[in-house]
C-alpha cells in the first residue's frame, strides 16, 4: 500500500531526530550532545557524577582576588560568557592580580577551556596556599602553563620546553605540544588524587607526576621556586587563574571532588 503524505512526514522527522507531528522530540543522545555543547552549563549526567560549575558565565560568585577578600576592581571582566583578563594601564595594576576560588580542594578533577591573545601568557594554578606568598596579588603553586608558544619568548626559556603551553611551569615539559592555534579554544583537564597529578590538554595527557616524590623535589631544587619554603608540598588549596598582564579568556570552568 502506498504510504500517505502524513506517514512520509513522520518517518522523515524520526530519521532527522526533529520535532514533528504527534509530539516527536529529539532522541536523548541528541539532547545530551546539545546540552554538553553549551559552555558554563552542566548536563544531568555531569550533575549526577558530582560536577559543579566554578563559573556560571554571568557572575564572579565563588571567586576573589589573591590576598584579597573581594574580587579585583581591575583586570578582569565578564565578556559573552567568558571570564576574561584584560590589559590595564599601569595606574590600575595594583587593583588587578590573580584570582582564586573561595573554596579549597584536595582530590579533584578540574576542567575548563582557555583561549589566549597573540603573544599572550597566563596560567592555571592549583593547590594554591596563600601562606606561600603572603604579600602581593600573585600566587605560587603548580601551574599549568597557558601560552602562545609561537610568539611569547617564555616558550624558549626554561629547560626542555618546561615553559610551553601544557607544561608544569618551570618544572616539567609537556610530553606533546597539543595547544591549538591562537584564537582557538583549548580544553584542560587536571586530576589530583592522593598526590598523583595528571595534566591533560585537548584530550592528551601531557604531564604526570607525584607530589613530594624524589623526582619532584629534584625538579623544584633546580627551578625558580627553590627558595620558596613549602613549595610543592601543599596538598589542599585554591584554584587560581593568573594575571600575567595579557588578554586571556576562560570558560566552562567546572570541578568535581574525588575521594
Amino acid at each position: 500500500m502506498k504510504p500517505s503524505l502524513r506517514t512520509l512526514f513522520i518517518l522523515t522527522a524520526v530519521a532527522c531526530g526533529c520535532a514533528g507531528l504527534g509530539g516527536l522530540v529529539p532522541s536523548s543522545s541528541r539532547v545530551a550532545a546539545q546540552s554538553a555543547s553549551v559552555p558554563n552549563t552542566l548536563t544531568d549526567s555531569e550533575k549526577t557524577a558530582g560536577w559543579r560549575l566554578l563559573f556560571d558565565g554571568r557572575t564572579t560568585d565563588g571567586w576573589r582576588g589573591y590576598n584579597r577578600t573581594d574580587f579585583p576592581t581591575a583586570g578582569w571582566v565578564i565578556e559573552t560568557g567568558t571570564l576574561k583578563h584584560i590589559t590595564v594601564p599601569p595606574a590600575q595594576t595594583a587593583n588587578a592580580g590573580d584570582i582564586i576560588t573561595r573554596d579549597e580542594f584536595t582530590n579533584f578533577e578540574l576542567q575548563l577551556d582557555w583561549k589566549i591573545a597573540p603573544g599572550g601568557n597566563s596560567g592555571i594554578k592549583y593547590l594554591v596556599d596563600e601562606a606561600l606568598a603572603k604579600t602581593g596579588h600573585a600566587g605560587v603553586s603548580f601551574e599549568m602553563q597557558v601560552l602562545d608558544d609561537e610568539r611569547h619568548p617564555d616558550a624558549k626559556l626554561g629547560k626542555d620546553g618546561n615553559r610551553t603551553a601544557g607544561a608544569v611551569y618551570d618544572l616539567i615539559p609537556p610530553s606533546a605540544h597539543t595547544a591549538r592555534p591562537v584564537g582557538e579554544w583549548n580544553q584542560v583537564r587536571i586530576v589530583v588524587t592522593n598526590g598523583q597529578v595528571q595534566q591533560w590538554l585537548n584530550g592528551v595527557k601531557v604531564v604526570e607526576f607525584e607530589i613530594g616524590s624524589a623526582r619532584m623535589k629534584a625538579l623544584i631544587a633546580e627551578s625558580k621556586f627553590k627558595a620558596i619554603t613549602g613549595f610543592g608540598e601543599v596538598r589542599r588549596g585554591h584554584i587560581l587563574l593568573q594575571d600575567h598582564g595579557d588578554e586571556v579568556w576562560f570558560r566552562d570552568i567546572k570541578i568535581r571532588e574525588l575521594r
